[in-house]
């Protein structure tokens, strides 16, 4: 039997000045040609398991470790990350703290320059990463010119130039937008079909990449709660912790299926083999599943959506005939918006669609060129990096006082007032800054628009769940909340309304059961499976499929 790729036996791991162990008696095999997906709640430890695979623990992270970890037969206690980067490649949360250069091109050539490549091969293989990836057209950009998509673009072709035989990704789908997201997922099946490349990947919505998966481990606490495949993986899900199942998995478990599917082409042909098919038939969404988000019982980990009425007061943004250019490029033409106050607004769009320019024009960080754009009740923003909003080592010094203490436990990160906050997991930095900016808006006096950009890169469903009720309560005290995001099962959760963005300038505003239905990219699990305009949710869906079985019974059955 051949070698594992990657062995780790009995790894402890604890960061300096922690009160407890990152990584608690974890063990791992990873065979040559492996697609894992890791799954777990932020601060599990994903990140970390990550970190000591590539040598970062200890060498960078510093800390207490014990155990062995092995990459190609190398251990990583002796081999820093420098040595090990010839057979591991790995691609962090935060693209920006590890792309370096002042060009895309010069930071794909970095890794080949320190390996003493020749130009030509060198040239080579920057064309053919920048082909894989679908980025040649950014190869001559600064980066600092980048969307927060396209830098982890950069960052994935600079781990991937090298041709490693182990890629590490943490969360690497969540800045990208479901079309780049699903290419990306694709793309490392190719690469570990035709170069035998093994894939540990870190990712909290797994139904993005569970398809293509050979194994998935599931991380609890700093240690392994589970290892099996898919299918095997989605059971224990539902049965031990909701937050981690797929909404294909919730939707047939409300159904009352099995077995559980691990993506949309198995859900659909389970469907059909149960003959409950929507093929030439557009039923209709029944009365019954308002009640789901009327705020009454609900399954398990599954959060109603509680759709706000729009109100009339006063205007949070206006924007008419608005044109917004950076480093020569117009990226917002002639966009026209109007938020009220108390509306939750979904901000959607490809990377590069101005989501990000647009929260930043609206924060009066970016001047218009032209155009008329109005904020009258002020702008508290989010930014897309975490780092920006964090000043301190120490977490406990970022919020201080007995208004940080409140802060920190609205965001479950009241036991780590003593860590680095760079040691935080990428989940667990992002709660961060979203408790700095939220420490200073629990008074009386709230701004009229409140825009989160990205807020959710790193955590996880129960921690999304928290965050729409906290825009819910933003709303409700007379704030619009405007969160730019890519993750559409997000949106159909929170928002009462969808903008989608599309070379700066608004295609499409609606309600979510209209923009995230009925479409290929833009939609989410639920809509995909069943194909039914409105059904955007396991509830809404759970009870479609219940209308389909009473009107149209399989044969033998009995409707009802």
């Amino acid at each position: 039997m051949a070698e594992p790729l990657l062995r780790i036996e009995g790894l402890h791991y604890r960061y300096p000045q922690a009160a407890a162990e990152a990584l608690a008696g974890v063990s791992l095999d990873v065979g040559a040609g492996e697609v894992v997906v890791v799954a777990g709640r932020s601060g599990s430890g994903k990140t970390s398991l990550l970190r000591a695979c590539c040598g970062l623990v200890p060498h960078y992270h510093g800390g207490d470790v014990e155990g062995q970890v092995e990459i190609a037969g190398l251990d990583a206690r002796e081999h820093g990350p420098a040595e090990l980067g010839g057979w591991v490649g790995f691609v962090a949360q935060d693209p920006e703290s590890q792309v370096v250069s002042t060009t895309v091109r010069a930071e794909l050539e970095l890794p080949l320059e320190i390996r003493g490549e020749r130009a030509a091969a060198r040239a080579r293989a920057v064309e053919e990463v920048a082909l894989a990836l679908a980025m040649p057209h950014l190869l001559d950009r600064t980066t600092d010119s980048l969307s927060g998509g396209e830098l982890q673009r950069v960052a994935l072709a600079a781990a991937l130039v090298l041709r490693p035989r182990l890629i590490l990704l943490d969360e690497p789908t969540s800045q990208l937008d479901p079309v780049a997201g699903d290419e990306l997922i694709w793309l490392l099946r190719r690469l570990n079909e035709e170069w035998g490349m093994a894939v540990l990947l870190a990712e909290h919505r797994i139904e993005r990449c569970l398809a293509h998966a050979d194994r998935v481990i599931a991380m609890e606490d700093g240690g392994i709660a589970f290892d099996g495949e898919p299918e095997d993986y989605l059971e224990w899900a539902m049965a031990c912790d909701q937050a981690l199942a797929t909404p294909a998995a919730k939707l047939f478990d409300l159904a009352g299926l099995r077995p559980l599917p691990r993506g949309v082409k198995a859900a659909r042909a389970a469907l059909s083999a149960c003959d409950i098919d929507f093929e030439g038939q557009t039923p209709s969404l029944p009365q019954a599943p308002e009640l789901s988000r009327s705020g009454g019982l609900t399954p398990k980990g599954l959060t109603p959506r509680r759709l706000t009425p729009r109100r009339r007061d006063p205007g949070a943004l206006q924007a008419r005939n608005l044109w917004v250019a950076l480093d020569g490029r117009d990226v917002l033409h002639g966009l026209d918006l109007a938020i009220d106050r108390g509306e939750r607004v979904a901000l959607m769009g490809r990377n590069g669609a101005g989501k990000s320019t647009l929260l930043r024009t609206a924060a009066g960080m970016v001047s218009p060129l032209r155009g008329q754009f109005e904020a009258p009740g002020g702008v508290a923003l989010l930014p897309q990096s975490p780092g920006d909003v964090l000043l301190h080592e120490r977490v406990g010094d970022e919020l201080p006082g007995a208004a940080g203490a409140a802060a920190l436990a609205r965001v479950g990160l009241e036991h780590a007032r003593e860590r680095d906050s760079r040691d935080l997991s990428g989940g667990e930095r992002q709660r961060l800054a979203l408790a700095v900016v939220a420490a200073g808006r629990q008074g009386s006096s709230l701004p009229g628009l409140i825009c989160l950009d990205e807020p959710t890169r790193g955590m996880d469903q129960a921690r999304k769940d928290e965050l729409a009720a906290w825009t819910l309560e933003l709303a409700e005290r007379g704030s619009a909340v405007v969160v730019a995001t890519h993750d559409v099962e997000l949106a159909a959760a929170f928002a009462d309304r969808v903008v989608l963005l599309g070379d700066g300038t608004v295609i499409a505003d609606g309600h979510p059961d209209d923009i995230l239905s009925g479409g290929w990219y833009f939609a989410t699990e639920v809509a995909r499976i069943l194909g039914v305009p409105g059904a955007v949710t396991p509830l809404q869906g759970a009870a479609i499929i219940e209308q389909r079985r009473a009107v149209y019974p399989a044969p033998g059955s009995v409707a009802g």
